[in-house]
């Protein structure tokens, strides 16, 4: 058993949700995957039991007990169901630009609804033409008698159609490059705002993909979130704290993958003897562990970062950081997982293949991991490094 970094009231709550998962998600995981139909059930098990609470502080209705056992959360659930986990991701991912940039006003109208579950929350930056460079995005925000009217459209946002409140980035200056864009708050049933579509994916199937279109939707002035000109600032602040997130949703699918995988190798006999007996297969599993506890350190000394109070360039870095690793491991392993149960992880009735298709997902979304290796190398060449070299010759 590895090292453990958490409190006794951590290791409870964390028994908890693993419990929550094992019993009452993992059934109705492959049915979530095949039936490609958002799973409410598992949002209402959620409710339930307070697990959206883990994202909030206790002035929202939340547990107030931090982002490291936030993750964990998303983590435990992700080990058994990547759709499921995915929930209590985007719930976080939604709520941070109220979190970070959101007035007082606009916390207690809705920070208390997202802490119980009551709505459920999406973030939406994402264009057709404007993935990585957010600057490119078209969609626009006019000033109007108190009001924005904002038209245009989004793409690839999660929740799309089961949220009840959407964080919208929109150019108030659509020649200003980065410094034009402003954030929003904007609710699910406000006209002039559709879901357009809903995307058929390879993986997370019971997780909504969607177009959103905005025509003529008009959003009260007190629902911008910060000052105009901000929103770029905000979204990045937000991505900073939300791809772990992903992260954790990569590392509980690799380490699913590699249980089930040492699960399935123990019990499997060739020539005589368990497949986990011989070299090739023991080397597998042996590297898909190393590469899990590995990518958990990352993923855990960032959450402990941020409920030590850390910002700026070192908490980016970390983030980069951890979703990267956590997500190539989750590609990693859950291949090998599915080569370690050979035929039989190919098909359908094994759950190794659709961790395999999940994993894919979490190396492209919350800034594709090219992006991360970017921002990683961007912040090393800010460091001075120069003293470690002091009378290197």
């Amino acid at each position: 058993m590895a090292y453990d970094v958490l409190s006794e009231e951590q290791r409870e709550i964390r028994e908890l949700v693993r419990t929550l998962a094992r019993e009452r998600i993992a059934p109705r995981a492959a049915e979530i995957d095949e039936s490609h139909e958002f799973p409410w059930d598992v949002v209402e098990l959620f409710r339930e039991h307070g697990i959206f609470g883990l994202l909030f502080d206790e002035e929202h209705g939340g547990t107030g007990t931090g982002t490291l056992l936030a993750l964990i959360a998303i983590e435990e659930v992700s080990k058994v169901c990547a759709t499921s986990g995915l929930i209590l991701a985007v719930q976080e991912l939604g709520s941070l630009g109220l979190k970070l940039a959101g007035t007082e006003e606009q916390q207690a109208r809705y920070l208390p609804k997202l802490a119980s579950g009551e709505w459920l929350c999406a973030y939406a930056l994402s264009e057709a033409g404007s993935g990585s460079d957010s600057a490119a995005m078209r969609t626009t925000a006019r000033r109007d008698n108190g009001e924005y009217v904002l038209n245009g459209g989004k793409r690839f946002i999660t929740n799309a159609g089961v949220a009840g409140l959407y964080t919208v980035f929109a150019k108030t200056d659509p020649d200003a490059g980065h410094p034009g864009i402003s954030a929003f708050v904007v609710e699910a049933d406000t006209p002039g705002f559709e879901v357009a579509r809903l995307e058929p994916k390879m993986g997370i199937s019971g997780s909504t993909t969607g177009e959103l279109v905005f025509e003529d939707c008009r959003v009260p002035e007190g629902n911008r979130l910060g000052a105009e000109g901000e929103g770029f600032k905000i979204a990045m602040r937000i991505l900073d704290r939300s791809r772990p997130g992903v992260a954790a949703q990569g590392l509980g699918i690799g380490q699913g993958a590699t249980d089930y995988a040492l699960e399935y190798a123990k019990s499997r006999e060739t020539m005589g003897k368990p497949i986990a007996q011989h070299q090739l297969i023991a080397a597998k599993l042996a590297d898909m562990e190393t590469k899990c506890e590995a990518a958990r350190g990352l993923l855990y000394s960032f959450g402990q970062m941020v409920d030590a109070g850390v910002d700026g360039p070192e908490l980016t870095k970390a983030s980069a950081m951890a979703k990267l690793y956590c997500t190539d491991v989750a590609m990693e392993v859950s291949t090998e997982a599915v080569q370690i149960l050979g035929g039989y992880g190919y098909i359908r009735e094994y759950p190794v293949e659709r961790m395999m298709r999940d994993a894919k997902i979490t190396q492209i979304y919350e800034g594709t991991n090219e992006i991360q290796r970017l921002v990683i190398a961007r912040e090393m060449l800010k460091e001075n490094r120069a003293f470690l070299l002091a009378g290197v010759g």
